[in-house]
This record gives structure tokens, sequence and C-alpha cells, in this order.
């Protein structure tokens, strides 16, 4: 199977990201510009947080709080999980599964080189699948 440089690769590095101190609205705008779910939270390039639309919808809407008024840092998940670039994939979908999480930063050496999705990690599994069905229709065809 393949590893979460193998995803970067594919997908590509671009990583989107907000203040924590930005309001909550401008995280929504962004992610619904970029049609992402969730962004990193960085202060002065440190990653300290991840932001989600779940995030805003059990800590905004739900609690009736101003998506204008409330900073990122307020409904931010913090210390996020991260993972490394060799990280295998059948493990970022365990770790996404047992933490119930849907994004996965990735770290090397101390320094963020991207993020993966739990749709990234099903999509590389599908097509490993298929590949190796198409392997062993070849192999009992000929």
């Amino acid at each position: 199977m393949s590893q979460v440089k193998h995803l970067l690769q594919a997908k590509g590095s671009t990583i989107f990201s907000v203040a924590p101190d930005a309001p909550v609205l401008e995280a929504i705008k962004r992610m619904a510009e970029h049609r992402i779910g969730a962004l990193l939270v960085l202060a002065n390039g440190e990653l300290v947080g991840v932001v989600s639309e779940r995030d805003y919808a059990r800590k905004v809407i739900l609690q009736g709080k101003s998506s204008s008024q409330t900073a990122v840092s307020d409904i931010m998940s913090g210390t996020p999980i991260t993972v490394g670039p060799d990280t295998d994939v059948f493990d970022c979908m365990r770790l996404c599964t047992d933490s119930r999480i849907r994004h996965l930063p990735v770290v090397e050496d101390g320094k963020l080189v991207g993020v993966i999705s739990i749709g990234d990690l099903v999509k590389a599994v599908i097509d490993a699948q298929a590949e190796q069905i198409e392997h062993l229709q070849r192999y009992i065809t000929s």
C-alpha cells in the first residue's frame, strides 16, 4: 500500500490555513471558496490546531454564537494529530477511525508539508484494490 508522500505527490501539498485570531466567518468563507471541510490553524507559521465545518456547526451554530464575533481559536481542535510522509495509508485510516477525525496534517522534520483527508485515504485504498483486482483477473485469464 502507498504512503502519505504518494498521496501528496498525486494531490499536491497545498495547505489552506487560517490564523487563530481570525473570525470564524473568515474560516467558513475560506473553506467554501476552496471547497474543503477544514483548515489548518497556523500561528506564526506553527500548526496550533484544525478548524472544521463540524466545529462550526457544533460550537457556533448550535450554541447561538456569532460567526463574525467568535475567534477561530475558540472553536478549533487544538494539538492536532499529525503523520509523517512515510506513514502507511492503512495506518492513517486506522488513526482517523480510532481518533474520530477526518483530516491529518503531514509534518516532516518539524515542518508542515501538507494535509490529507479521510477522502484521500479512501480513494487511495479503492485505487489500490482496483489495481489488485485487475492484476488478479489478468493472472486468472492468462
